[in-house]
């Protein structure tokens, strides 16, 4: 037994390998550690996955401080939470303490709620569920402390002024029901947004609060607080000190900022503030430019101070002063500070706005000399004589002219002292070219194509003139500055005007060239009748044109290109057709001469000189085809024709042509036509058409004749023959009724025919003779051996007829539509052999009848 014993074992443990398979395992998420604080409550966000997909949660337990019994194969310990057979109709259960809530479902919540929560409840909850044979324990660790906890500031790796910041503070729990408040405390600053959000997940459980704002540099070592609040109740703080990042922070002072020229000034910079340290000593700037050393006495008192020394103060040195200092975040720089050195009028000199000056334009004039202060006095010059009145620093000549050309100075004074003249200055008054003209040099009268020659010429211009100009623009080509040459003169030309230009140009009076040309848009007018033209109308026609230079015209009239008369109006007194045609009219002058475009002259009248031609002639065998054409004159052309025979009766037919086709004897005859427009009917003469009989026509006739003659002899031998039999048979006749004759009936199977397809396959066409016939038969059945015996004898001896009398009959018979089952196809039907029973009367016990017969059309 302890030999088998190892292999047992073995083969146990290869079992269970087997059969493990990780995907099998419960799949539980939820956070590793719950924080939390008597009185309080804990969230328990849980979710589960059962290894069978297909079951759901029978039951769950919440053990406190459990453990495994090894003897009973059972957790045990306190259990808070217990819920066997769980009710699927709701997801919410209580426990008997009302201390749990399971808020979870049977498919995959397991959420839990511990409301109060004491502090002996730290430690490790055991979260054990079932679902049929499977099982399992989830350990949940819970961190209950006395008092509420503290939260925890996040605050950035650095923090810089004027650069947006977020401080993060995070209370790690949250518990729905449970109300809790993150309040921000940051004194003497400005917060631009504070935002809150409580987070409840698998993995985490938190609440948070965000403060984003902008510090500023005296935001440094302020404290920011963070409270812990619940329902209006400070639960807890947590405190921490802003350590804000910013450049040099420098003020300056100055003892004066007006100083006279000569005397001495000083500057003080001290350091305010800086984080971190200054890298760099204070330095002096002015006008944005770092002053040089021999410029400036400097004193550094200590580390926070500069001190500046003007000595011997001079006009230049007036300006912007302000202090930099550097530190690892950036260069910080006071504000600037205005220093103003008071002096006499330097030498004065004249400024002229425009310059040069335009004839007519506003000038001004301005006397530049430096003071301090500002010059309150000015006295002005004009070619070294004063100009009286004017004593401001601008001089203004509103409306400039040549006296205005000279020599400018000026003098400047103020409380300090008067100046001196440095410079003079020249006004320049320039002005456009004057008296420009246009001139023609080229003989007059111009016609249309000549070349013309046109010169600009002016009196004077300031300054010269350097080019010129023409209007319209493209007239012509320049040829030299000045002079224009038209090639080629239109007879329409815009008159011409030249300018000459400096700066400026003046344009001169526009001179006409008169072009003298031939009669121009030349057509014909149709003057009445208004409306269309008919046949016996009043017709008058005119002659038109836009222009003529010179105005004497002379009017001539053209039809298809030969000269009918001269005048401008050309009249019909009645129009017939013939006048129809192609009308020019011709306007001439001295220049020349000019026709009109082609005007078709139409006269409608109604149709005349109809006939009927025959094609390929008035003789065609029979079985040709002949086309029939109804020739016409008409204006409007004919909409409607209409053919008619020799007897004057109307086929019907109302093409222009008509075609005969596979003609007969018959056709033979006379035709006419009869034409019609919008204005009247015209009607044509008759002609003749013969059809005559073909060869193979006559050899069909010669063979019916001989034909016919055969078939009577035949009937008449038959006839005798016939006759011959039926006398026979009469002799018969009274036997075979009493013995055989029986009438009977077709009963037809009653069967719906289904209607042929339409389309080429079709046989035939329903035909209205077949509408009469007859349903109905008498059948004489023929004497059998059997009964032959009997015929002697009297009816009454007669025995009853064999079963086997009764039969069914078929009858061969092409059914006509329309019948008794109301199918009346459109189609044309097929021929078809119908079955149906035959039923015998007479003596006897009628035969039953065969039910089990399947009756069929044969189609052919």
């Amino acid at each position: 037994m302890r030999a088998h014993c190892p292999w047992f074992l073995l083969i146990l443990g290869f079992v269970a390998s087997a059969s493990y398979n990780p995907t099998t395992r419960w799949i539980v998420d939820h956070p590793q550690t719950l924080f939390a604080w008597e009185d309080a409550c804990i969230w328990i966000p849980c979710k589960y996955k059962i290894p069978n997909s297909n079951t759901q949660l029978d039951n769950i337990l919440l053990f406190q401080k459990y453990e495994f019994d090894n003897d009973t194969r059972k957790f045990k310990g306190t259990i808070l939470y217990n819920k066997t057979g769980m009710n699927t109709k709701s997801d919410q259960f209580s426990s008997q303490q009302e201390r749990v809530t399971f808020l979870g479902n049977r498919k995959d919540n397991c959420t839990l709620k511990i409301h109060p929560i004491y502090a002996n409840d730290s430690g490790k909850l055991g979260l054990r569920m079932i679902s049929g044979t499977d099982r399992w324990m989830e350990g949940i660790h819970l961190n209950i402390s006395k008092k509420p906890f503290q939260p925890y500031i996040l605050l950035p790796p650095e923090i810089r002024e004027f650069q947006s910041v977020t401080l993060t503070c995070i209370l790690n729990f949250t518990c729905f029901g449970y109300d809790i408040h993150l309040q921000w405390d940051l004194k003497d600053s400005k917060t631009t947004s504070i935002t809150s959000s409580i987070s409840s997940s698998v993995s985490n459980v938190y609440t948070k609060s965000r403060l984003t704002f902008q510090p500023k540099w005296t935001d440094h070592g302020k404290k920011v607080t963070c409270e812990v609040q619940h329902t209006s109740k400070v639960l807890s703080v947590n405190s921490v000190h802003l350590d804000v990042k910013y450049t040099p922070k420098l003020k300056i002072q100055v003892n004066s900022t007006e100083v006279k020229e000569g005397n001495s000034v000083t500057m003080t910079c001290q350091v305010i503030g800086s984080n971190p340290e200054l890298r760099t000593e204070v330095s002096w700037f002015k006008d944005g430019r770092p002053l040089q050393e021999q410029e400036w006495e400097q004193e550094q008192e200590q580390e926070q101070m500069s001190k500046l020394t003007l000595h011997s103060v001079t006009k230049d040195m007036g300006g912007k002063y302000q202090c930099r200092a550097s530190n690892d975040i950036g260069e910080g720089e006071s504000e600037e500070v205005v220093l103003t050195v008071l002096y006499a009028p330097k030498p004065s000199r004249v400024h002229i706005s425009p310059s040069p000056a335009e004839e007519g334009q506003s000038v001004e004039l301005i006397c530049d000399s430096l003071a301090s202060p500002r010059a309150t006095k000015y006295t002005w010059y004009h070619n070294r004589k004063e100009v009286p009145g004017d004593t401001q620093e601008k001089l203004q000549i509103t409306n400039v002219s040549l006296w205005h050309v000279g020599n400018y100075s000026c003098l400047a004074e103020n409380h300090l002292g008067r100046g001196t003249i440095y410079q003079e200055a020249d006004l320049d008054v320039q002005y456009a070219p004057k008296a420009v003209t246009t001139v023609i040099q080229s003989f007059t009268p111009i016609r249309e194509g000549d070349n013309v020659t046109l010169v600009c010429k002016y009196n004077s211009s300031n300054p010269d003139v350097t080019n010129y100009e023409w209007s319209p623009r493209g007239s012509g080509s320049e040829v030299t500055p000045g002079v224009l040459k038209i090639q080629k003169v239109t007879w329409n030309s815009m008159p011409v005007s030249c300018a000459a230009c400096n700066h400026k140009c003046s344009w001169a009076p526009s001179v006409s060239l008169n072009v003298h040309y031939a009669p121009r848009a030349v057509k014909i007018l149709k003057v009445s009748p208004a409306s269309e033209i008919h046949a016996g109308h009043r017709v008058l026609l005119q002659c038109a044109f836009s222009g003529s230079y010179p105005a004497e015209v002379r009017f001539f009239w053209k039809k298809n290109g030969s000269l009918v008369q001269e005048g401008r109006d050309l009249t019909f007194s009645s129009i017939s057709p013939e006048d129809s045609g192609n009308y020019n009219c011709m306007v001439s002058n001295s220049v020349g001469e000019t026709s009109s475009q082609a005007w078709s002259l139409q006269v409608l009248y109604a149709p005349r000189r109809l006939h009927v031609s025959i094609t390929p002639g008035d003789r065609v065998m029979e079985g040709k085809k002949a086309t029939l054409s109804c020739e016409s004159d008409a204006n409007p052309p004919i909409f409607k024709y209409i053919w008619f025979d020799s007897s004057g009766q109307d086929l019907h037919f109302s093409g222009q042509k008509l075609r005969l086709e596979s003609l007969r004897v018959q056709h033979t005859g006379s035709y006419h036509c009869q034409g019609t427009n919008d204005l009247g009917t015209g009607e044509s003469p008759p002609s003749t058409l013969t059809v005559y009989y073909s060869p193979e026509t006559i050899g069909k006739r010669v063979a019916l004749g001989l034909g016919f003659c055969l078939t009577v002899c035949i009937l008449a031998i038959w006839g005798m023959k016939f006759q011959k039999k039926w006398k026979h048979s009469q002799s018969q006749q009274g036997l075979q009724e009493n013995s055989s004759g029986q009438s009977f009936f077709v009963r037809n199977k009653k069967a719906r025919r289904t209607p042929l397809s339409e389309g080429p396959q079709s046989q035939g066409c329903y035909n209205p003779a077949m509408d009469d016939t007859v349903s109905y038969a008498i059948l004489n059945f023929p004497e059998s051996e059997t009964h032959s015996a009997g015929d002697a004898g009297t009816p009454a001896t007669q025995g009853p007829p064999p079963s086997n009398d009764t039969v069914t009959y078929s009858v061969l018979q092409k059914r006509h539509m329309g019948d008794y089952e109301n199918v009346s196809p459109s189609c044309p039907e097929d021929d078809s052999i119908h079955y149906s029973e035959l039923v015998q009367f007479g003596a006897g016990k009628r035969p039953q009848a065969k039910e089990d017969v399947e009756y069929v059309t044969l189609k052919h």
